[in-house]
């Protein structure tokens, strides 16, 4: 488990290359998809916690029981996905197994994050493309308190870390 607070470099070669390696290879993977999970990342959680400050919300990108881990499991485009990475995670593919999951399988809660992406009908926003991916996020997400004077900063260390 990544030893948090950690640093985007971290969560990229600890987290988010290994899921694409060993959890969504192939079509899953790319450099936006790995710069957008970092910047949402960076947003929900600034790399120091797995659980929300006086909320639900569980791992580095702070999902919900009933929101975005039930969403994935039952989406038509992420369903399929999401049961083979729980499966490979020896987690059972129910929003509560997940979401107890997510307080020390930073991999499983990548591979969510990634899925739920995946659900969203646009393609993902070009690298560069700050405004773009700030849209992309505040649709999937809907962040509650979204913050968006941070989104900069975080999208640049993010597009950084990625190189």
């Amino acid at each position: 488990m990544l030893q948090l607070p950690a640093t985007p470099a971290q969560v990229l070669a600890q987290v988010i290359v290994p899921t694409f390696q060993h959890l969504l290879p192939g079509k899953f993977d790319s450099k936006p998809a790995r710069v957008q999970l970092l910047a949402i990342a960076l947003q929900e959680s600034g790399l120091k916690t797995r659980r929300q400050d006086g909320g639900p919300a569980r791992s580095l990108w702070q999902f919900e029981q009933g929101g975005g881990i039930r969403g994935v499991l039952e989406h038509p485009s992420s369903r399929q996905y999401a049961r083979a990475v729980c499966a490979l995670q020896a987690v059972a593919p129910v929003s509560s197994d997940a979401y107890a999951a997510f307080l020390s399988d930073d991999q499983l809660s990548c591979a969510f994050a990634r899925l739920l992406l995946w659900t969203d009908a646009e393609p993902l926003p070009d690298l560069g493309d700050v405004e773009g991916a700030w849209k992309y996020y505040q649709r999937n997400w809907r962040p509650g308190k979204p913050r968006p004077d941070a989104w900069p900063w975080n999208y640049a260390a993010a597009l950084d870390a990625a190189g």
